[in-house]
């Protein structure tokens, strides 16, 4: 089976940083492109970042600048740092990857991980 797997959201205050890593099994993660989505409440989920199978990235403008996406495809994870972060970016955030439906749509989604910014 594959699974796509988030951690390391949390709380953060404004003006703060984290981490999160998406862990994948049951696929051939290298040769695949990955992408970080997000879903705030009442609002419909949104591309945050993409990742190619080279290493190329993509970033909405939203966080262009202030989130980074890479992936060690030695250890199976994708991870996408969030610094300087804004209660606008408060949301559930979901690991996306494997066979490409359309740009930024890839075929598996992980549960998602909770990312509150609030003071």
């Amino acid at each position: 089976q594959v699974q796509l797997v988030e951690s390391g959201g949390g709380l953060v205050q404004p003006g703060g940083s984290l981490r999160l890593s998406c862990a994948a099994s049951g696929m051939l993660f290298s040769i695949y492109a990955m992408a970080w989505y997000r879903q705030a409440p009442g609002k419909q989920r949104e591309l945050v970042a993409a990742i190619t199978s080279g290493g190329n990235t993509n970033y909405a403008d939203s966080v262009k600048g202030r989130f980074t996406i890479s992936r060690n495809n030695a250890k199976n994870t994708m991870y996408l740092q969030m610094n300087s972060l804004k209660p606008e970016d408060t949301a559930v955030y979901y690991c996306n990857g494997g066979p490409t439906i359309s740009r930024y749509n890839y075929s598996y989604w992980g549960e998602g991980t909770r990312v509150t910014v609030s003071s």
